[in-house]
């Protein structure tokens, strides 16, 4: 027993060799990621629009709206070289559509009357934008104005005793085209411009049948005869907006016929509407 124990501690009973063990060694090399893609090429800026071409198309647009309803029709835009304008040009009160910079000179000052700005905006709310001229006064009005580059005043002597102070503003429609060439550059201007995008239909004629980010306003002279007017950013098809600025005179002094010359006029810019400069401030 001693030796076969002897025997044990040498290996005895067993004449296997140890099975060999293999160790290998790996290492972790990761997928190859595929290179990334080039940047995007920025989007083409737009084409420059040949003035003449803008002032044909103006002139065309006046001439058979005109030709269809009489009257007279005044429409502007602006290029880089500066407004363009054909038929009705003359400084006339700016009715409803001085609301936009009294609701800017708003949005700055006092933006807590935000309703007020919506109500004077989508609905052209006159008890609104009274309390907003109040409130805020001419000066930040006519800061407005002068950032817009016009050379004009809000209206502040009851020149009229039925309608308001700021509703008989003198304005032409190549000011009311450079207000809207400039807006979306003005501080205070954003929310104005989306309640411009957002106005009741029972107004959204002219401007507002092609999807413009627009105001408008009307009102009668001393005779009872209609202005109908709008100011607006057109689409131009092509992601960018164009300024124009209309004014309609109809013949028989109707509000109706003044909405139907806005149309007709509205939507010949729009199907033309890459003839129209582009806003030096898009929205």
């Amino acid at each position: 027993m001693l030796a076969c124990a002897t025997l044990a501690l040498a290996g005895c009973g067993t004449d296997e060799a140890p099975t060999p063990v293999t160790v290998t060694s790996t290492s972790y090399i990761p997928p190859a990621q595929a290179p990334a893609p080039p940047p995007a090429a920025p989007p083409a800026p737009p084409s420059p629009v040949d003035a003449t071409d803008a002032q044909s198309l103006l002139d065309a647009t006046v001439a058979d709206t005109v030709a269809s309803f009489g009257g007279q029709l005044g429409a502007a835009t602006l290029a880089e070289a500066g407004p363009i304008a054909a038929g009705f040009t003359d400084a006339s009160p700016a009715w409803s559509t001085i609301k936009v910079p009294i609701a800017v000179a708003t949005m700055r000052t006092h933006p807590e009357l935000a309703d007020s700005v919506r109500a004077a905006i989508t609905l052209s709310d006159n008890n609104a934008a009274e309390l907003m001229f109040a409130t805020v006064g001419p000066e930040p009005v006519d800061t407005v104005l002068a950032e817009a580059g016009l050379d004009a005043a809000v209206n502040t002597v009851k020149v009229r005793p039925e309608f308001s102070t700021f509703g008989q503003t003198a304005l032409g429609v190549a000011d009311e085209a450079a207000l809207a060439d400039h807006l979306a550059c003005l501080a205070g201007a954003a929310d104005v411009l989306s309640l411009m995008g957002q106005v009741d239909a029972s107004q959204a004629y002219g401007l507002g049948s092609v999807g413009a980010l627009f105001k408008g306003g009307w009102g009668p002279d001393a005779a009872g005869m209609y202005q109908v007017r709008q100011l607006g950013l057109m689409p131009r098809g092509d992601g960018t907006f164009a300024p124009v600025a209309l004014t309609a005179l109809p013949a028989d002094g109707s509000y109706a016929t003044g909405q139907a010359m806005l149309n007709a006029a509205a939507q010949q810019l729009a199907a033309n509407a890459v003839a129209l400069p582009v806003a030096s401030c898009q929205p």
